[in-house]
């Protein structure tokens, strides 16, 4: 028999409470209840991801308008439209591509250098291109002088040599659809594993995010302060550890979770809130040794509402807030918005 991980007293009891707090947190913003969310002093200071990935907001962009936009386009085409837009991941980029080629990107903008064009002026439009949430790989792998020129010619080796949409379509699990990602060129363990989530979102592939996981840099460090050992666990074994065990733990802590309308935490979700226990613990929990000392990000506001909206193969979207949620209420609260 495998021996199991052992938890690290208080620390693996704050994984469940920062979850149960920070979702709790995510129900009263979205019912338009005012600030405070929490009475968590750490919660109500600095900026944390939302328990579900899909929640937060360049994901709900992806589902919303890239993964189920009502644009013709091939299978294909979505799909190396979901890719590209992960590998960018900032909603900026995505608007300024489509104003220069008047719709979402296609194969053929791919093919003719269309796309290159709009992506050099979105940067100098935006001054920019890519999120700062996190590190890509190397950027020259196709000897292009910018970072964003590697990325085409990755899109094109992908999309136009390889045929990688027809071959994602094919695919017969989510690890196979991060195994072809993963075997290119740029798109490291942490980027193939969120691309393959992202293309399961979309009504094209369809497996359960819990067949799956990849531990993340940041979810590594989250289980060294979680746990004392993983025992003979894998990372990725200790995160479908967690997701088991999740109604038994909220229940012997006496947290009330009610999970994203009904769907509980799968895989990636527990991946992540590993990585944001790390962040919490350096506040929560300072005297556990870490390479970062604290948490660099605070609240920023942000104005812009969304209209909430999840893959419909859920099953949830008809329990959601009517209309859109999540922007500035007033401006005693601005400060708070980033975060939700």
């Amino acid at each position: 028999m495998k021996q199991p991980p052992r938890p690290r007293p208080r620390i693996y009891d704050l994984y469940w409470y920062f979850a149960a707090e920070r979702q709790r947190a995510f129900e009263r913003r979205t019912a338009g209840q005012p600030w405070p969310w929490s009475d968590d002093p750490v919660l109500q200071v600095f900026k944390f991801c939302n328990v579900y990935r899909a929640a937060d907001r360049v994901s709900q962009y992806l589902i919303r308008d890239v993964a189920y936009h009502d644009e013709p386009c091939s299978p294909e085409e979505r799909l190396f439209q979901i890719v590209s837009f992960r590998t960018f991941s900032k909603p900026d980029t995505w608007r300024s591509v489509q104003h220069d080629l008047g719709r979402s990107p296609t194969l053929d903008d791919l093919a003719d250098s269309s796309l290159t064009s709009a992506l050099e002026h979105a940067r100098q439009r935006n001054g920019g291109l890519y999120t700062g949430a996190f590190i890509l790989c190397a950027a020259d792998a196709y000897g292009q002088p910018r970072k964003h020129l590697n990325h085409v010619e990755l899109f094109r080796h992908m999309f136009l040599h390889d045929a990688l949409g027809e071959r994602l379509l094919d695919a017969k699990s989510l690890r196979e659809v991060y195994e072809l990602l993963h075997a290119y060129p740029l798109m490291g363990d942490f980027m193939s594993y969120q691309t393959a989530i992202d293309l399961n979102y979309s009504a094209l592939v369809n497996f359960s995010e819990n067949e799956f996981t990849q531990a993340g840099p940041g979810a590594l460090r989250g289980m060294k302060k979680a746990f004392e050992a993983l025992g003979d666990y894998t990372p990725a074994e200790v995160v479908l550890w967690m997701v088991q065990r999740q109604d038994e733990e909220f229940s012997r802590l006496g947290l009330k979770f009610n999970g994203l309308w009904g769907r509980p935490l799968h895989a990636v979700d527990c991946q992540g809130l590993f990585c944001e226990l790390d962040k919490y613990c350096r506040e929560a929990a300072p005297e556990l040794a870490s390479a970062r000392k604290r948490i660099k990000a605070r609240f920023a506001p942000s104005s812009e509402p969304i209209r909430l909206f999840f893959p419909p193969k859920w099953g949830i979207n008809a329990k959601l807030p009517q209309g859109q949620v999540l922007g500035t209420a007033t401006a005693g609260t601005a400060r708070q918005e980033e975060l939700f």
